[in-house]
């Protein structure tokens, strides 16, 4: 009796080790991430090559677990019940106490405890268990191919296709919200969420969104005198200055500052003596003039495959709305840029109690990016753009109003240009910080 009770005794032991083996390689090969393994097999790891190929064919390692893992549940419950009907008979308590502690014994030893350490522990129980596990799921081939033809026949049979794929969310949504998830862990500072998340919105900001708007471009008339037209081109804290003839609106090239020096250091001449302005005005490179519509991916390429850092935007109509440059994408990118000759930037200015001073023509996608804000920008670039298109109108100083959670109140206006705006959170006003994940 004690043999057999020894026997009884190591055969569920090792039926509980098969359940948890099988619990495990379930949990750490459904768990590890896609990007590591990926790197593993490209440093030549050939467990990792092991644990692609069972991902890959993911129906065929679940059937395999399942069944591996399901038949040594059911045989160790069988055993022991046997075992213990066999010492007390098929009545009595005995029974409804081997039913219990084989119940408490697969739900904790097996189950509970193996996953457990299994999804702490991903990529090391993967990597370790992957090979005996590949080589199960070809052992088990025909049995578990058989479970699935017979499972999509039953589907089909009530008009379900599981060979269609129905993705639902696109790869950049996935790498955003990972880049999200680790910025709310604490395992990435914000600066680098920032600059990744605005790598992955190139292909969807048009040019248009960014550009600088002609109001605010500093241009030249080519018209100008020979002496005013360089004294404005080498006192300006710009180096490249669109040329207009005639009127604002007809642009006829690009001034590069560099390229004046260069001219009038070569005929050693005194900055604005003996100049001929249409000698000048020759060194003006062509205008490059692109649509409003171009995202900034495009534009970033276009700018490396033409070799040139400035371009005019139009609109539809071939109107000029304004120019965008190569610092302005990587700006996009990585955030302000600032040198010696920027002034202090007061854009976004906290005023406190949770209010911003902000000026109209700070973007919205700048506004969000610096306090964490969502306010849309689907329908509005900038933040008096935003105002405006919500409101219907153009809103004077001192009126207020309550939009996506934001209390909006005119600050300051410059005719019909609003310049200012004071903008605080309502109360109840969920931030994406706010959300619990």
């Amino acid at each position: 009796m004690d043999n057999e009770l020894l026997f009884y005794g190591l055969t569920i032991l090792l039926f509980l080790l098969i359940s948890a083996f099988f619990s495990a390689a379930e949990t750490a090969l459904t768990a590890i991430s896609r990007a590591r393994i990926y790197q593993l097999v490209m440093d030549g790891n050939k467990a990792a090559q092991i644990v692609t190929r069972l991902r890959r064919n993911k129906e065929s390692l679940i059937g395999t677990v399942l069944l591996g893992n399901t038949a040594v549940n059911v045989a160790a419950s069988a055993l022991a019940t046997s075992f213990v009907i066999t010492l007390f008979g098929s009545e009595g308590e005995p029974v409804a106490i081997v039913t219990l502690a084989m119940t408490l014994l697969l739900v904790v030893f097996s189950e509970v405890l193996p996953k457990t350490y299994a999804i702490q522990n991903a990529e090391r129980v993967s990597l370790a268990l992957a090979p005996a596990v590949n080589l199960i799921v070809t052992l088990l081939y025909p049995i578990t191919w058989s479970v699935r033809a017979f499972i999509r026949l039953l589907l089909t049979l009530f008009g379900i296709d599981i060979t269609k794929t129905n993705t639902l969310i696109s790869a950049t949504d996935v790498l955003r919200g990972t880049i999200e998830l680790h910025h709310r862990e604490g395992k990435m500072i914000k600066q680098d969420r920032d600059m990744l998340g605005s790598i992955l919105d190139l292909n969807d900001i048009e040019v248009g969104d960014i550009m600088i708007h002609r109001k605010q471009v500093e241009t030249i008339d080519a018209d100008l005198p020979a002496e005013t037209l360089v004294a404005q081109a080498v006192s300006s804290r710009h180096r490249r200055l669109p040329v207009w003839k005639d009127n604002p609106d007809n642009i006829v090239g690009l001034l590069h500052v560099k390229t004046i020096v260069k001219l009038l250091s070569q005929r050693h001449n005194q900055i604005g003596e003996h100049a001929d302005a249409a000698e000048i005005l020759a060194t003006c490179s062509k205008p490059w003039f692109i649509p409003e519509t171009t995202s900034l991916r495009d534009q970033l390429v276009a700018f490396r495959h033409m070799r040139q850092h400035f371009a005019f935007v139009v609109d539809e109509y071939g109107g000029w709305q304004g120019v965008v440059t190569l610092e302005d994408i990587i700006e996009e990118i990585i955030g302000g840029i600032d040198d010696e000759h920027d002034e202090p930037d007061d854009d976004i200015r906290n005023i406190g109690e949770g209010a911003y001073l902000v000026k109209g023509d700070v973007t919205l996608r700048d506004l969000n990016r610096s306090l964490d804000w969502n306010l849309p920008d689907q329908d509005a670039s900038t933040v008096a753009g935003l105002l405006i298109h919500e409101t219907e109108s153009i809103p004077g100083v001192g009126e207020h109003f309550d939009i996506h959670g934001f209390r909006f109140t005119v600050a300051a206006k410059d005719t019909m240009q609003i310049t200012r705006l004071r903008i605080e959170k309502l109360q109840g006003t969920k931030l994406p910080e706010d959300v619990d994940i």
